[in-house]
C-alpha cells in the first residue's frame, strides 16, 4: 500500500498548524489543498494495482479516448473528516462509502479497490492535507474519491485501465441557506432515474441530467428539486443532492431503496439513530400528496447532514412547515448525529474511524 514519499512534507504555514484561510467563510466550494491520492489499476481477472501514491494536487492527464470521457464510465463518493475538540481526527462510517463504490463499480463494469485499500487511501489523503482540516466547529475536510475509466477505448465497452483518485477540500454548509430551512420544488417534468437504470449507484452520469431542472428551480428562488418516480409520477424519490424524510404523528417515513434512489450513508445512519430513540421508521412508497399533510420534512446527506425543509411547492401549490421548534424530530436526530461525531455521545455502533 502506498505511503507518503520522503519528498512530500506537510507545510504547516498558519497559526497552530492550520492553513491561512478565513475559516468562517469557506462555504461549500473548492479550495485546492496540498495533495491527492492516485492509484492506477487494470481490469483483468483480478484487481491489479499498477501504481499508487500521494502526489501534489493538480490536473491529471487523460486520453481523449478515455472511457470516462466518451462513455461516462465513472463513480464518485463524498465523505468528511472532522477535527474534534479533543484533537482527534475522525471519519464517519467510511466502510459504507467503500462498499457503495464496490457495488457501483460492479454495475458500471469497473474494477474497484477493496474496502481496506479505499479506507487506507482516504486516511493518507486526509493526513497529507491535515492543515486544511478546519478547527473544531468550523466545518470539515470534504473527501472526494473518484473511480474513473481512464484507459482509451473507441468501441462501446469497458476501459482496460482505471484510476482511483482522491482529492480534498475544506468545506462548511452545502446550501447557501446554511442550516436554515430549504424551499423545495417538486419536479414533474424531468425524471432523475428509472427502473433498471443506474439511479441506485453514485455514477457521474446521474448528476449532469439534474443540472437543468435544478438551475431552473434555483433561478426561481428554490433551494433544490424533489423528484418523483419515473413510472407513475405519483411518489417522491429524492432531492438532487440528498435523501428525503417526512414525519407525521411521530412516525418517520422515507422512500424505499428500489434501484432508483441512492442508498445514502447519512440516510442509513439517521434511520439507525431514529430507531435508537424509539421512533417508528417506515421505508415505503410515499405519495406526493402526503407532503401536504406532513408535520415535518427534512433531508439528509453527507454534504447537508440533516437539514429541515421549510416549504415545498408542487403544481403551483406551496406548503409551509414550522421549523423553529427546538423539539422537532429532525433537530433531535441531528443533535445526536453531531454528538456522536464529536465524542459527546457514546458511539455504540462503532461508526467512527480515527485517523492517526
Amino acid at each position: 500500500m502506498a505511503t507518503i514519499s520522503s519528498s512530500i512534507s506537510a507545510d504547516f504555514s498558519g497559526e497552530n498548524g492550520y492553513a491561512e484561510i478565513d475559516w468562517d467563510n469557506i462555504g461549500f466550494s473548492l479550495t485546492p489543498t496540498d495533495y491527492m491520492y492516485k492509484m492506477k489499476c487494470s481490469k483483468d481477472d483480478e484487481f491489479t494495482v499498477i501504481e499508487a501514491n500521494l502526489i501534489p494536487y493538480g490536473n491529471i492527464e487523460l486520453s481523449p479516448a478515455a472511457g470516462v470521457l466518451n462513455y461516462g464510465q465513472g463513480l464518485f463518493e463524498g465523505m468528511k473528516v472532522i477535527r474534534r475538540e479533543d484533537g482527534k481526527l475522525v471519519l464517519f462510517r467510511p466502510e459504507e462509502n467503500a462498499l457503495r463504490m464496490k457495488i457501483g463499480a460492479e454495475r458500471m463494469c469497473m474494477p474497484s479497490p477493496s474496502v481496506d485499500q479505499f479506507i487506507d487511501a482516504v486516511k493518507q489523503t486526509a493526513l497529507a492535507n491535515k492543515r486544511w482540516i478546519p478547527p473544531p466547529g468550523k466545518g470539515s475536510l470534504y473527501i472526494r474519491p473518484l473511480l474513473l475509466g481512464t484507459g482509451p477505448i473507441l468501441g462501446l465497452s469497458p476501459a482496460l485501465e482505471y484510476t482511483f483518485l482522491i482529492y480534498a477540500s475544506p468545506v462548511r454548509n452545502y446550501f447557501k441557506e446554511g442550516s436554515a430551512a430549504l424551499n423545495l420544488y417538486v419536479e414533474d417534468q424531468f425524471d432523475r432515474a428509472s427502473r433498471g437504470g443506474s439511479g441506485g449507484v453514485k455514477s457521474i452520469t446521474n448528476y449532469a441530467p439534474v443540472l437543468k431542472p435544478m438551475t431552473k428551480a434555483k433561478d426561481r428562488g428554490f433551494s433544490d428539486v424533489l423528484y418523483l418516480d419515473s413510472v407513475s409520477g405519483k411518489y417522491i424519490e429524492e432531492v438532487s443532492s440528498c435523501n428525503i424524510f417526512i414525519v407525521k404523528d411521530k412516525i418517520i417515513s422515507t422512500p424505499t431503496i428500489n434501484g432508483t434512489i441512492l442508498p445514502g450513508v447519512t440516510r442509513k445512519t439517521i434511520i439507525n439513530i431514529a430507531c435508537d430513540h424509539g421512533f417508528k421508521v417506515e421505508e415505503r412508497q410515499i405519495a406526493v400528496e402526503e407532503l401536504l399533510e406532513a408535520d415535518e420534512v427534512f433531508c439528509t446527506g453527507t454534504a447537508v447532514v440533516v437539514v429541515p425543509v421549510g416549504s415545498i411547492t408542487y403544481q403551483g401549490k406551496r406548503v409551509e412547515y414550522h421549523t423553529t421548534d427546538t423539539n422537532s424530530v429532525n433537530k433531535k436526530l441531528l443533535s445526536t448525529f453531531v454528538a456522536i461525531q464529536n465524542g459527546q455521545v457514546e458511539d455504540i455502533h462503532g461508526w467512527l474511524v480515527e485517523i492517526n
